[in-house]
């Protein structure tokens, strides 16, 4: 049953779409390409400012801009797609409602390709074009540039953008002493999508590689978002004439500098002759819903966990001397890839043997960020008969929020339907929902009301609920995760993820037979991603994971290692 506040949205959206408006934008653009016809999600984009094209202006943070669009999807008007008042948007729902003055104006197509899925289902969606799934850098949308014009939703007026701009490829990264680049066709995976689909990888070779041929080294997984290139590792010194940058998120002056001093750290310790010899790899596995799996089986996204683990993971190790077995592959990661790392240790506990879970995505549905999807009727607002709170979904280190969860919600949705938005809360949807009779990730809750919806929720729970599986299949699998678990969570953690790693560490620390024996770990008035270093502030600890975690793997190999194990020939 709806809320009070949720029948008032409701209405409100209603009046909205029969209402629309004197204002209307035409967006025309090239109708076929290669003998196909082009299809994808029309955005309209308007901007305040031209400090940055309108493209790059939508956030969920105060200073968006606004945001309209709608699918275009087989056959659209001759004379271009039609944005009016009736178009839902992001952050004023209506082009009736935005205020009357100046604007930056620029539209933009976001290209869709079409799926032939092994479960029957055809469905439209942007393929990755090595962006990593960011809808206003893919290579090959079309956009408009920039036009400033006065705008006034009371005044009648069609304003018509032609899109005639096409974002250029990206250059693939070049191999490099260090640094290998591997790309394969997953079996799974195309088999899954109904075309060829790919999975790769940079691997950061261990210093000695080429000169000790018979060495054969651990495997460590460096799981996080698309990678276009391995990251925070650099073989030259600091460029002495970088232009320092402040970065607004840690309140540092000149922060790009001191990444690229940490990026050479890394370099250093990684060639000192004490730092362990081991292969290190970011994962590529964009998708079309997102700039990666989330490294698990999905009812939407296909058998990612299975491609990586049995398909991919082997052909690294063969091709680059890795040992090859469980106890030699150890997992590390921050937000999305620290909910990779515990959830691949979790659902292939003899195939790893840790993971170092930094910030995870929410661990525990029962604090799904700030809502109980068992229990909670809304997502978006909270409270009684009389008086409904909005749901925050994201605060800084004092707990000053700048966004709620319907919010966010709404940006995604005025981007793309169908989780096609290519934004977080669409991947968390698609990854754990069933698929929907129309081929398409089944939601979770009604994008523009919040309604939850039960069944949803309880599917999640029965297969990515992290916390709910453990207790679950505790007495199946307790004894091969024993030791592996390790979480770390700043306890001011700005999407409130520090929540269900509460959760998750009353069960852990409540286990017997066995105990679990890892690892919880809480940084004071520490924000999102804090990774178990007390001793560097945030924005120094997030350059050191490999620093980090990698011995704390090493010391585990070297307790846990089978008898006759390799732990000499990588160890010079």
């Amino acid at each position: 049953m709806y809320r009070i506040a949720s029948i008032f949205l409701t209405l409100a959206l209603t009046a909205g779409i029969v209402s629309a408006g004197k204002l209307r934008f035409v967006i025309d653009y090239p109708r076929q390409a290669g003998g196909k016809q082009v299809e994808g999600r029309v955005l309209l984009l308007l901007a305040k400012d031209d400090a940055k094209e309108p493209r790059f202006q939508i956030t969920y943070h105060a200073n968006t801009g606004l945001v309209y669009g709608v699918d275009a999807v087989g056959p659209q008007p001759k004379k271009g797609v039609v944005l009016d008042g009736s178009v839902f948007g992001y952050p004023i729902q209506s082009l009736n409602d935005i205020p009357v003055g100046e604007y930056w104006v620029q539209g933009l197509l976001h290209k869709y390709e079409t799926f032939h899925l092994k479960t029957g289902h055809t469905v439209k969606l942007p393929m990755d074009q090595e962006e990593g799934q960011r809808w206003n850098r893919s290579p090959g949308n079309l956009y408009s540039e920039p036009r400033k014009m006065f705008l006034d939703p009371s005044k009648e007026r069609t304003v018509k953008i032609t899109l005639d701009q096409v974002i250029p490829p990206i250059d693939p990264p070049e191999n490099t002493k260090y640094i290998k680049h591997i790309r394969i066709q997953s079996k799974l995976l195309t088999e899954f999508w109904g075309r060829p689909m790919y999975l790769g990888a940079h691997v950061l070779l261990p210093e000695g590689f080429d000169e000790h041929p018979e060495a054969r080294y651990p495997l460590m997984i460096f799981h996080g978002h698309y990678p276009h290139d391995f990251g925070g590792f650099r073989t030259e010194p600091p460029d002495p004439d970088l232009e320092p940058e402040y970065s607004a998120r840690f309140d540092w002056e000149g922060y790009n500098r001191t990444v690229q001093e940490y990026e050479y750290q890394l370099y250093k310790d990684w060639t000192s002759p004490d730092f362990p010899r081991v292969l290190v790899i970011e994962i590529q596995h964009q998708n079309p819903y997102y700039d990666d799996s989330y490294a698990v089986n999905s009812a939407n996204l296909g058998p990612y966990g299975d491609a990586i683990t049995y398909e991919l993971i082997p052909y690294i190790e063969e091709k680059f001397r890795g040992i090859g077995e469980g106890w030699a592959r150890f997992l590390y990661g921050g937000s999305t890839g620290g909910w990779e790392a515990l959830a691949v240790q979790v659902f292939y506990p003899d195939e790893y043997n840790g993971c170092f879970a930094a910030c995870p995505d929410p661990i525990d549905f029962r604090a799904y960020c700030l809502m109980n999807i068992y229990e909670d009727e809304n997502a978006y607002y909270r409270g009684g008969s009389f008086k409904q709170v909005a749901t925050p979904a994201h605060r800084n280190y004092l707990g000053e929020v700048n966004a709620t969860v319907e919010q966010m919600n709404h940006m995604e949705l005025a981007i793309g339907s169908h989780s096609r938005s290519g934004d977080q809360w669409d991947i968390w949807q698609a990854v754990y929902s069933p698929m929907g009779p129309d081929g398409y990730p089944k939601p979770i809750w009604d994008k523009r009301s919040g309604e939850i919806d039960e069944e949803v929720a309880d599917y999640w729970q029965e297969n990515y609920d992290l916390r709910y599986i453990l207790e679950r299949d505790w007495a199946e699998i307790g004894r091969k995760l024993e030791g592996k678990i390790h979480v770390y969570c700043g306890d001011m953690d700005n999407y409130y993820l520090n929540n269900a790693v509460y959760l998750m560490e009353e069960f852990l620390k409540g286990t017997t037979d066995p105990y679990y024996n890892g690892e919880v770990d809480y940084g004071d008035r520490a924000e999102h991603c804090w990774n178990g270093d007390h001793t560097r502030p945030n924005a120094l600890s997030r350059l050191r994971y490999n620093q980090m975690f990698i011995p704390k793997a090493v010391e585990r190999m070297e307790k846990t290692a089978p008898p006759g194990a390799d732990l000499k020939s990588w160890r010079y």
